[in-house]
């Protein structure tokens, strides 16, 4: 039920590997050039800037267009024909995202996102809009199948990403405690992550990384409480929302989630897996102090990063210290050019974000400076110098 075929995908992906090799000099120019033709399919991408570039054209193109027919056509409408309006534009922009995909083989291509992620928004916005009061809390589960069809059918990863924030959201309609609404989150992602290692997917890794990390963050009560997080800095805060047993519950399991993460990511040789596990165990150790109700200090993030690089320092000469540099499978050097590619673009977006941060800005020229009025002593002269 992919837009893509496998096929299509597979030549992308070993296209891919071939120039990561290139990069590294594991294949010469020539072994590039026989290999490549191989790797042909018709699906048409571009590089991530203009992929970004036509996404958000294309939402503002979207966005425009629905809210010129909406002001001409719908200006006093009630609210029902508003959300019915919105549901006939989320309807319009999945169907353009099917065409856009058939018909011109777009593939990751920025402008068949946009679509999709309109038709996601579209459907929220019109859901709301023609519910009645209490029946609200069908928009949650609908854009969260919704987001969940657009990641099956498309493979988009950030839209299983939204369908896992639409499910934050599920027991909020709910008559249920504030510790319910964790658990409750917390095992819908471990079924989803039950479903996914039981039967995986092409992109079952970060799937799978990022399931991990939801039932982290729905079991750190710092991360996921907002109210709490605004008393980091405060000192003691209150915990009258949650039992003791509860929360004493959590915060063993914040210490107890992170091995195991790492342990599955260890064992797949999943890399994205084992930097989820490393994210985990880093956000435990910040949030340790505000559990215990400890106060914080300004030297605690220097005390942090001091033990991070002493641990990557000692990890990254325990595996140099292997035969050939390798140990049980894994090695400190780097085997893929992606790590200077991801790089280069996060310097680059950092750099377009924040100009003001990398090139200074040009001081205004001071004028001449002009003295005059001073009266010089002796002999009664006087001048302008």
């Amino acid at each position: 039920m992919r837009a893509y075929s496998a096929a299509a995908e597979d030549s992308i992906d070993a296209r891919n590997l071939l120039k990561d090799w290139l990069a590294e000099s594991f294949i010469t120019p020539a072994q590039y050039a026989r290999l490549e033709p191989d790797t042909a399919c018709d699906l048409r991408r571009t590089n991530i800037f203009l992929r970004i570039v036509l996404l958000l054209f294309t939402l503002i193109i979207v966005g425009a267009a629905a809210g010129l027919f909406f002001v001409v056509f719908l200006d006093r409408s009630s609210s029902q024909s508003t959300g019915i309006f919105l549901l006939i534009c989320a309807a319009v922009s999945y169907a353009a995202a099917e065409f856009a995909v058939a018909q011109f083989r777009l593939y990751r291509y920025g402008i068949e996102e946009a679509l999709v992620v309109a038709s996601v928004a579209f459907l929220c916005g019109g859901m709301l809009s023609v519910l009645s009061s209490g029946m609200e809390l069908l928009v949650p589960p609908a854009c969260a199948i919704a987001s969940l069809w657009i990641w099956h059918r498309f493979g988009l990863s950030y839209a299983f990403l939204a369908a896992m924030i639409f499910v934050v959201w599920l027991p909020d309609g709910w008559n249920v405690s504030h510790s319910a609404q964790h658990v409750v989150v917390a095992v819908l992602y471990a079924l989803a992550l039950i479903a996914i290692v039981a039967a995986p997917s092409r992109d079952h890794s970060i799937v799978e990384a990022l399931l991990w990390l939801g039932i982290y963050v729905a079991i750190n009560l710092q991360l996921s409480s907002v109210d709490l997080l605004e008393h980091w800095w405060r000192g003691p805060f209150s915990t009258a929302d949650f039992s003791a047993t509860f929360y004493w519950t959590t915060w063993i399991l914040t210490w107890l989630l992170p091995p195991a993460i790492l342990l599955r990511g260890v064992r797949e040789k999943d890399r994205l897996v084992i930097a989820t596990g490393t994210i985990t165990a880093i956000l435990t150790l910040i949030t340790n102090k505000p559990y215990l109700g400890w106060p914080r200090h300004t030297w605690d993030p220097m005390l942090l990063g001091a033990l991070l690089i002493a641990t990557a320092l000692l990890l990254r000469r325990w595996l140099a210290s292997a035969p050939n540099g390798i140990r049980h499978g894994f090695t400190a050097q780097r085997l893929s050019a992606k790590d200077k590619h991801w790089m280069s673009i996060g310097s680059t977006a950092i750099g377009l974000v924040a100009p003001q941060a990398i090139t200074p800005t040009p001081q205004p020229a001071s004028p001449n400076p002009h003295f005059g009025g001073g009266d010089s002593g002796g002999a009664g002269a006087s001048s302008d110098f």
